[in-house]
This record gives structure tokens, C-alpha cells and sequence, in this order.
């Protein structure tokens, strides 16, 4: 089980059906654990298969009593296309008890829902949290300042969009994102099936026509994929990488 939820991790970016059926595998051997049960959820939502995420995550919830995977549920509603729902699921939870990479996560997914029904102001507005700091950089901050950007261009502030954006580099370029060190597991392509879809797991939740939804190709939905990324960060035990501002540094150079 282990080796099957560690080589979806590592393929899940470049190849997703192929992650999807490691976590199938390993949904075979421990379908009752939470993690096997996430890391299905994941790997669906990751090639877009909405209704399957969304029951895998409910499941996920039901066994971990965890809201972990909030944003990850509110951004699988977005991609089946119910932005009111996504809204609905966002507001049912306490966010002042979420972790602070879920909560800034949930944010993001919240936004996206508000653009999706063409709510641009409000979708800046949800944006408008504690976190939003051009310069501090912790593990959410290159997807929060992408966001804003991404609204503020949809608002036509091109210039502030700009700046988000380039905030957005330097706090991923701080964080060491894109490095090439990276944990090569051998892959057990034995061990998988001949017919992925024949080890879908039965989530244990009843039936509805929400889960029966036809899955939605990954490139028609307006999900941001970074979402799969942030909602599992966690914070810097050592702090924040500290971002110097152009301003800052011409004032250096004066000195």
C-alpha cells in the first residue's frame, strides 16, 4: 500500500491516469484508511474526474473527521460546474479552526467560485486575508498572490496585476520552487491491473445523480491546479522567506 500512495505522489503532476491507478491499487489493499481513500481523491480530481473526487473526499472526511481537503471539495464543485455549491460547501465549515495553508486554500477556491458567477469584486474580496502579504513567503503564498493577480486582471488593474504576479515569481523563486531534487521510487507496474476501471473503489456513500455526473476534462474546467499543491502545504517550521521589495533595494544602493 505504502510504495502504491508513494508512487502516486511522485506521478501525480506528470502522470496522472497513471497515479490514479497506483491509488486504485492501493484502495484495493486498505480501502477503510483515510489517506488511501484522500490519495484517490486527489488523483481523480487531478484528471478530472469531479464526481469521483467529490465522493472520494466525502469519504475521506466521513472516515478522518478532517476538513483538511475543504478547498480541494469547494474547487471539485467549480469543476462539475456548481460555483453555488462550491459556495454552500465553503461556508459550512469554521475557518478560523482550518490550518493556516487550508484556510489560505479555501480562499482561493472560494474566489474562483465567485468568478466563476462573474462576482469579480467579491472574488478580490475573498482574497482580502491576513496572508496576503507581498513580503513574506511562506508555501501559499506564490498560488494567494497568482489569485490576485489573475482577478485583477479580470478587473482590467493590469498594473496591480503586474505587481501580484511578479510578487508571485520572486516568493517561488524564494521558496526554492523548481528545484530538481526529487525521490525517484521504482514503479510496480506489476502489481496494477489490466483494467484500471475495474478496481474502482466503493466509497461506502450512497448513490446519488451528483456522483453519477459524467467526469469533466480536466482542460474545460476553470479549476486553478494549483489548488491540489496549496491546500497540502504547510508552513515553514523556520519562518518565512522575507521578499525585498525593488523600493527597498534602491534605498540600499543609496545608502
Amino acid at each position: 500500500m505504502a510504495r502504491h500512495l508513494a508512487m502516486a505522489a511522485q506521478l501525480i503532476d506528470e502522470d496522472p491516469e497513471r497515479a490514479h491507478q497506483h491509488a486504485l491499487a492501493a484502495s484495493r489493499r486498505a480501502g477503510r484508511v483515510a489517506v488511501v481513500r484522500e490519495s484517490v481523491a486527489i488523483t481523480a480530481y487531478a484528471m478530472g474526474d469531479f464526481a469521483l473526487a467529490l465522493r472520494e473526499l466525502r469519504t475521506y472526511r466521513r472516515i478522518s473527521g478532517s476538513d483538511d481537503q475543504i478547498a480541494l471539495i469547494v474547487d471539485s464543485e467549480r469543476g462539475m460546474g456548481r460555483p453555488d455549491r462550491a459556495l454552500e460547501e465553503a461556508r459550512s465549515v469554521d475557518r478560523s479552526a482550518l490550518p493556516t495553508p487550508t484556510r489560505v486554500a479555501l480562499a482561493i477556491a472560494m474566489s474562483g467560485a465567485r468568478l466563476d458567477r462573474g462576482e469579480l469584486e467579491l472574488a478580490l474580496g475573498e482574497l482580502e486575508i491576513p496572508e496576503l502579504n507581498p513580503d513574506l513567503a511562506f508555501e501559499w503564498s506564490p498560488a494567494l498572490f497568482d489569485a490576485r493577480a489573475t482577478v485583477l486582471e479580470d478587473l482590467g488593474r493590469t498594473d496591480e496585476a503586474a505587481f501580484w504576479r511578479e510578487r508571485a515569481e520572486v516568493a517561488s523563486a524564494a521558496l526554492g520552487h523548481g528545484d530538481d531534487d526529487e525521490m525517484i521510487i521504482e514503479d510496480a507496474y506489476e502489481d496494477l491491473p489490466d483494467d484500471p476501471q475495474s478496481g474502482d473503489p466503493q466509497s461506502g456513500d450512497p448513490q446519488t445523480d451528483d456522483d453519477a455526473a459524467p467526469a469533466v476534462p480536466a482542460g474545460d474546467s476553470a479549476v486553478d491546479d494549483s489548488v491540489v499543491e496549496e491546500q497540502r502545504a504547510e508552513a515553514d517550521p523556520a519562518g518565512p522567506a522575507v521578499l525585498a521589495s525593488e523600493d527597498a533595494e534602491d534605498a540600499e544602493r543609496a545608502e
